[in-house]
């Protein structure tokens, strides 16, 4: 029997109508420190978005007081373990968007695309007559992604309206139907609504995101290939939500692979193949010295911050 894993982690979000955001920021801030959450929650007036981290018990407890939040009875919570925390820190943010696409008047609440769960994604990806995007950014999709999935390669979520504009004729050639992913959901959600309000009807997306698939759909039965990048120090995971092989540039925040760590361009810390032709010699000296000062963290059994992946 395999040992339990000493962390609970809970993916959540909820688009709802948070007259005044700020309300709960204290109160959900309060409730995670008592239970020695970590992690990063955002509250917007469309809702709340967040992943978090902690103790079984201490998790399942948050999560209830979330979902007792107005409009978040049916919190969208996908969990998953670690064996370590993979959070440095506790934030509770107030921003503009929960997930920001910048494009005013998107409400997913208001005028949303056709849900899809796992077991029913295979057969709509399958049929001719769908295009599929992945609606995540360059460096996520590059360590996985759908079978024939459409790859946007942009930088940021705000990139893709842009994007399908510019390409939305040749993306309708010869198909009537439009499918998106995305991680957990909630880019879906925005991305199916922001097509809807660009005139276009058949559009679905998967619900629970990557996280789900992986999780309920068994890897014989999948069309998804390589490792889902998530937010967090765990940086990827497989089919069961188990933990990836993927590991992360502490510079760029990119996820590397063994192959990477081979590259000429590749220093622990200060650089990687993705990076090093955009980043300065004074860029690398900065990395390099906290670089070293992560060294000495660890000898003295310390964690230091700057080892740690920041969410935006």
């Amino acid at each position: 029997m395999s040992k339990p894993h000493p962390i609970k982690v809970a993916a959540l979000y909820r688009f709802a109508n948070f007259e005044n955001p700020s309300e709960y920021q204290p109160q959900i801030a309060e409730r995670c420190e008592l239970h020695g959450i970590k992690g990063t929650i955002l509250l917007a007036h469309e809702g709340i978005n967040g992943t978090i981290a902690g103790n079984p018990n201490a998790i399942d407890d948050v999560v209830a007081f979330l979902k007792s939040l107005p409009g978040c009875a049916d919190l969208d919570v996908k969990f998953s373990h670690a064996d370590i925390m993979p959070f440095y820190r506790l934030k509770v943010r107030l921003k503009r968007e929960i997930v920001t696409m910048g494009v005013d008047g998107i409400d997913p609440k208001r005028e949303v695309g056709t849900y899809v769960q796992p077991a029913d994604w295979n057969a709509l990806i399958s049929d001719p007559d769908t295009v599929l995007i992945d609606t995540r950014n360059d460096y996520e999709v590059a360590i996985g992604t759908f079978e024939g999935a459409v790859d946007p390669r942009t930088k940021s979520f705000r990139d893709f309206p842009q994007w399908f504009r510019e390409n939305r004729d040749s993306l309708s050639e010869g198909k009537t139907k439009f499918a998106m992913f995305c991680t957990g959901g909630i880019r879906c959600e925005k991305s199916t609504a922001f097509l809807k309000a660009e005139g276009i009807d058949d559009v679905f997306h998967l619900e629970g995101g990557i996280l789900r698939y992986l999780e309920t759909i068994s890897e014989q039965d999948s069309k998804w290939h390589g490792e889902c990048f998530v937010f967090d120090d765990r940086v990827s995971v497989k089919h069961g939500l188990e933990l990836g092989s993927k590991q992360l540039c502490r510079a760029c925040r990119h996820p590397i692979s063994d192959e990477d760590k081979q590259s000429p361009f590749f220093e622990e810390g200060i650089s990687c193949p993705a990076c090093y032709h955009v980043r300065s010699e004074e860029d690398r000296d900065r990395f390099a010295e906290r670089q070293k000062q992560i060294a000495l963290a660890r000898k003295r059994g310390q964690r230091h911050i700057g080892a740690i992946l920041k969410r935006d």
